[in-house]
């Protein structure tokens, strides 16, 4: 399954190489993974909390999930 704007965060890092989407998460300073947002949460506005381009970081995500 690929990953989305719209998916929870709980939702994509479970679409496949859990720690390399984990990975890319921390490093846009994503810290929100053991948080309870994480299941409410999607990408888009995970990304709009950090002021991360969430094209970008979707692409990176499906790149990590492929790992």
């Amino acid at each position: 399954m690929k990953i989305t704007k719209d998916m929870l965060i709980g939702e994509a890092v479970q679409q496949g190489n859990t720690d390399a989407i984990a990975r890319v998460l921390l490093g846009m300073g994503m810290h929100c993974l053991g948080c309870a947002i994480a299941h409410g949460e999607t990408i888009e506005q995970a990304a709009q909390v950090h002021g991360v381009d969430v094209d970008d970081l979707v692409d990176k995500l499906n790149e990590a999930a492929a790992e």
